[in-house]
């Protein structure tokens, strides 16, 4: 549990950075910029600075400023313009897959605990990601009217932030708490193979797969008929984000 907190820590109140980089990409769009900068980007550090404080208080050990510094300087790397998609309605389908992760994250940790306290504070922050899905769906919407996107086109692009999920901002987290509780341990080794495959094995269990699918569907606005697709995209949630 402390290598889970730690690496949302890391990546919750590193969003500063990521939300710069959005808000240079959807320059023009007034209302975009706003809500990027004056609350997605606010909340997304709330969140980050809750889950330090509570870490700090569980884990006085361990050294979290240190241990953020290494994921940060490895991280802010990753957080170039260029990373995102061709088009601000595919840029806004990538950011419901995003949200998405957040959110059923949140969900498989309220159950993965029984402590209170903690229980309140994920739920209070899972509520934070659905509300700022929905927002990002709405102007995915909003773009993809003007864009027209075909299904395809979207389906590749949630296909490819599932395929992300391989190479995700949280491995690089989970490396981070690991490396500096274990400082000789290497990255390929045995030892943080056998962290993330227990890290895996827990997060399954309580992963709402259901919720899942349905958040990651809706920008395909498909109809009622293809309800069956839903077990192919669950499979896929299994393989990728869960793998």
């Amino acid at each position: 549990m402390l290598y889970l907190l730690a690496a949302s820590s890391f990546i919750e109140i590193a969003s500063d950075t990521y939300a710069a980089n959005l808000a240079e990409y959807f320059e023009g769009d007034p209302e975009v910029v706003a809500w990027l900068s004056g609350h997605w980007e606010k909340e997304e550090v709330q969140h980050g600075r809750a889950l330090r404080a509570y870490v700090n208080r569980v884990w006085p050990e361990f050294d979290w400023q240190a241990a953020y510094d290494g994921f940060f300087a490895e991280y802010s790397k990753l957080c170039t313009v260029d990373e995102f998609e061709p088009s601000r309605g595919l840029e806004m389908a990538a950011r419901c897959v995003v949200e998405t992760g957040t959110s059923t994250y949140y969900r498989a940790i309220y159950d993965l605990t029984e402590e209170p306290f903690l229980r309140q504070l994920v739920t209070h922050i899972r509520s934070d990601e659905v509300r700022h899905y929905k927002h990002f769906y709405r102007y995915f919407n909003r773009y993809n009217d003007i864009e027209r996107n075909s299904r395809r086109r979207v389906a590749g692009t949630i296909g490819r932030r599932l395929v992300e999920a391989r190479k995700s901002d949280a491995e690089i987290g989970l490396w981070h708490a690991f490396n500096h509780c274990h400082p000789n341990e290497a990255r390929d080794g045995k030892a943080f193979a056998d962290l993330l495959t227990r890290v895996n094995r827990r997060v399954r269990r309580s992963y709402p797969i259901p919720q899942a699918v349905k958040m990651l569907l809706k920008p395909l606005r498909l109809p009622s008929m293809f309800a069956s697709i839903h077990m192919p995209i669950a499979f896929v949630v299994r393989c990728f984000i869960l793998r």
